[in-house]
């Protein structure tokens, strides 16, 4: 199924589901009551859903499989917001190594551009400190929480942060546990996620680069209304197949900026729920970011937002995250 919540015109939040090519959304609660009379507690809300286990999925598959015309509304009359806004807890890792190299590469290459001979200024630079990352990135899992109240879906309006000047995107996919675990192995993770869906992870690269010298990983650099963008929906675990073989793709403004593909993840969701699990109860919904692939956000090219622009992110098999960056 392709979960989504979404508002409609009177202004209410409801789950539903995307159908016909994404052209209309289903309405899962007012399709249960046509269906089988009632409401169901199951699907009050996409995270509801998760909450409810192989039960509550079993449920919305019967009324999808049967979504009954009264529940269907055009997908241009409705506004998607995150598949679930907000998650009760976030954390975004960092599984692609090439994008870390070349996010390094690029910095030392935008220090040295500012030195009298950039060439020479270059040669010189000491890479200590970005091969410690590198190092213990092979060793573990990395990764930092997220503000979750600061997720925002493709409808939702974007707001710029005051403070930053070089505004960039960042390309990943994620997943969303389904079950409550803890000490849960590498070989049972894949059974405890939900779904996945698309992540926009917006950085304000100025104030990033300002603070991460203090070696708390990213603050303001992440943490701004809006700045977690999500969608456009959730694809169960069941429908989307093998998440270790989809094709990522980067557009602003309709131009291609990067694409890589999830095959290169160093970490898979399964390393990293078996990471954070250890000693540590994971709930449903929370929500595990694979990070940004490789050639997937401007830094890596030295280029950056512009206010008005349209970043779209794709993921094979989920869709097209679209993002309008604000005016102000």
């Amino acid at each position: 199924m392709r979960l989504v919540t979404f508002v409609n015109s009177e202004g209410l939040e409801l789950p539903g589901a995307l159908l016909d090519s994404d052209q209309v959304v289903l309405d899962l609660q007012a399709a249960h009551r046509e269906c089988k009379g009632g409401a169901s507690p199951a699907l009050q809300s996409v995270l509801s859903l998760a909450e409810s286990g192989e039960a509550g999925l079993e449920l919305a598959r019967s009324v999808v499989a049967k979504a009954p015309a009264s529940a269907v509304v055009a997908r241009d009359q409705v506004r998607l917001r995150a598949p679930i806004q907000p998650p009760p807890q976030m954390r975004d890792f960092s599984c692609f190594e090439l994008h870390l190299q070349q996010c390094f590469a690029a910095a030392r290459k935008g220090r040295a551009m500012r030195a009298a001979d950039p060439e020479a200024a270059l040669r010189e630079m000491d890479t200590s400190a970005d091969d410690s990352v590198l190092k213990t990135f092979n060793r573990q899992p990395i990764y930092y929480k997220c503000n979750r109240f600061a997720v925002a879906g493709m409808d939702d309006e974007f707001q710029w942060p005051s403070y930053s000047k070089l505004l960039d995107f960042e390309l990943e996919f994620g997943c969303y546990m389904g079950k409550r675990g803890k000490d849960i192995t590498r070989d049972q993770a894949r059974s405890f996620i939900f779904g996945y869906t698309i992540f926009n992870d917006l950085s304000a690269r100025d104030a990033q680069g300002r603070e991460m010298g203090g070696m708390l990983g990213p603050a303001k650099g992440k943490d701004f209304d809006t700045a977690n963008v999500m969608g456009p929906c959730l694809v169960t675990a069941d429908e989307l197949g093998d998440p270790y073989d989809l094709n990522m793709i980067a557009r602003v403004n309709g131009e291609e900026w990067g694409r890589g593909n999830t095959r290169d993840m160093r970490w898979q969701f399964e390393d990293v729920i078996a990471h954070v699990s250890q000693s540590e109860t994971l709930y449903p919904g929370e929500f595990l970011g694979s990070g940004t692939v490789g050639n997937g956000c401007g830094l890596e090219q030295l280029r950056y937002l512009k206010r008005g622009d349209v970043v779209e992110l794709e993921v094979d098999g989920i869709g097209v995250l679209r993002t309008q960056v604000g005016q102000k």
